[in-house]
């Protein structure tokens, strides 16, 4: 099983980086039967329990509710103006996200993982220097699960003035005006946030639209409701410089124009977390922008060294890294080699309205198959009929033309991320367009419309042709 016997290691597998992916690698190794140490620099649980997908879903959560006090009079509720009180939320995000850091540490306390709180660097392709006291740990296996951390792009003047979303979470007071720049899902999700909570937001992208990669529908769909919401996008730009003066904030942006704010964001990209670890030291191959090649069985070019999660660059979601850490320890501890499948796999952006996606979107579709039909539905959601919102929701199935095979399927509106979840299920089995077609409508709701779609709306290739 390894390279050296393990009698002569203190350890059969250390784990650098207690996250999501280390830490379900540890505990599924430790069940095992494997001796096993982890080690984490800052705190156990890692970017999305500290300062990711949980404490953001919760300002998320916090950012509606003013649409929802604003909706409920076209529902007979008459509210007193709201007040909010950003030291109360973060207050109450830090409660919740200490308690789940406890739950963490004491799971791997009763799996028998051996916790350090510790910087880990790599001395050789065994040994591992604790930073925190200098101790040398052998270990049979090395798990690097570092995660990402945010990318603020090439130094421009004033970039110290800049915050990430790290910061973002630990704000003292809420910014009445703010600038984001970028156009991903980080970027979109935090405008969004700062909007429905109150802020004067401009979003700022040097891409045509936002969210590269995703569905144009989807892109110019969820553009257009940004805006509705009041939120100011700017594309074709970046910002070229920040300058301080007294507490706010000038945004020189590259055509000259200055917006002057009370923050500057940046969420251009994430890199991975993989600086002064000690992996040319080891032998161990990286990629562009510091991405650890791995192979399948997330092995990197040392054989015994292996990689999961953000830190590898493959699909950086917070249930793939937990899926690869599992996959390696019944791998490599379990004796059940284990390969990760990395197609379709659901994503959802918690803007507003939110995004769930999964499989190709059209314009991959089109770019690979040589029959594609489009089914498509842009709708006022029922919710909207009594309270007035100026607001649309859209459905959208991207299918084979010659097998009906249901590619992708693309929802932006409220609900859109739990509805996802389930389509990721039928897709995954391999579903039709006449699977959908079969499946008798749940009425009245939004979902029922992915079922009732009946004529395409475009279609490309053989058959459009005939």
């Amino acid at each position: 099983m390894t390279e050296t016997s393990s009698s002569r290691c203190d350890v059969d597998l250390f784990v650098i980086g207690a996250g999501s992916g280390g830490v379900r690698a540890a505990r599924i190794a430790a069940g095992h039967g494997a001796r096993v140490m982890i080690a984490e620099e800052y705190r156990v649980g890692g970017t999305c329990v500290i300062r990711g997908c949980v404490p953001k879903k919760l300002l998320v959560y916090a950012s509606r509710f003013f649409h929802e006090i604003e909706d409920s009079a076209g529902f007979g509720w008459s509210v007193s103006t709201p007040n909010f009180d950003w030291a109360t939320l973060i207050a109450n995000k830090d409660k919740e996200i200490s308690r789940l850091e406890a739950a963490y540490t004491a799971n791997l306390e009763k799996s028998g993982v051996t916790t350090v709180k510790s910087r880990a660097i790599i001395e050789d392709p065994h040994t591992i220097r604790l930073l925190a006291n200098g101790a040398m740990v052998r270990a049979d296996h090395i798990l690097v699960a570092t995660g990402g951390a945010p990318y603020n792009g090439p130094a421009i003047p004033g970039i110290e003035h800049v915050i990430t979303s790290n910061e973002a979470f630990q704000l003292p007071r809420l910014p009445s005006r703010i600038l984001v720049q970028g156009g991903g899902y980080i970027a979109v999700e935090f405008a969004c946030i700062f909007a429905g909570l109150g802020s004067e937001v401009t979003l700022v992208y040097r891409g045509e639209n936002i969210l590269r990669g995703f569905d144009d529908d989807v892109r110019a769909h969820l553009n257009t409701e940004m805006k509705k919401r009041g939120i100011a996008i700017v594309t074709g730009q970046t910002v070229a410089a920040v300058e301080k003066t007294d507490e706010v904030f000038a945004a020189h942006l590259s055509d000259g124009h200055v917006i002057t704010v009370d923050r500057v964001m940046f969420a251009i990209g994430r890199d991975p977390n993989v600086s002064n670890m000690g992996l040319e030291a080891a032998g161990v191959t990286v990629a562009a922008r510091g991405a650890i090649v791995v192979d399948d069985y997330s092995r990197t070019s040392v054989p015994h060294i292996y990689a999961v999660g953000d830190v590898t660059n493959r699909v950086n979601l917070t249930p793939v890294a937990i899926r690869e850490g599992h996959a390696f320890a019944d791998t490599v501890f379990g004796g059940k080699p284990t390969r990760v499948d990395h197609t379709n796999v659901p994503t959802a952006v918690f803007s507003e309205p939110e995004i769930g996606v999964i499989g190709l979107n059209e314009a991959d579709a089109r770019k690979f198959m040589p029959q594609i039909d489009i089914y498509k539905s842009v709708f006022r959601p029922m919710k909207a009929t009594l309270s007035g919102r100026d607001t649309r929701m859209l459905m959208k199935l991207v299918v084979d033309g010659s097998t009906n095979r249901v590619l992708g399927c693309h929802i932006v509106g409220e609900g859109a991320a739990e509805m996802i979840q389930m389509v990721g299920i039928a897709v995954k089995m391999g579903a039709t367009k006449a699977d959908f077609d079969a499946t008798m409508a749940l009425h009245p709701t939004a979902a029922e419309e992915l079922v009732t779609m009946h004529q395409p709306t475009a279609r490309y290739g053989q058959l459009a042709a005939e």
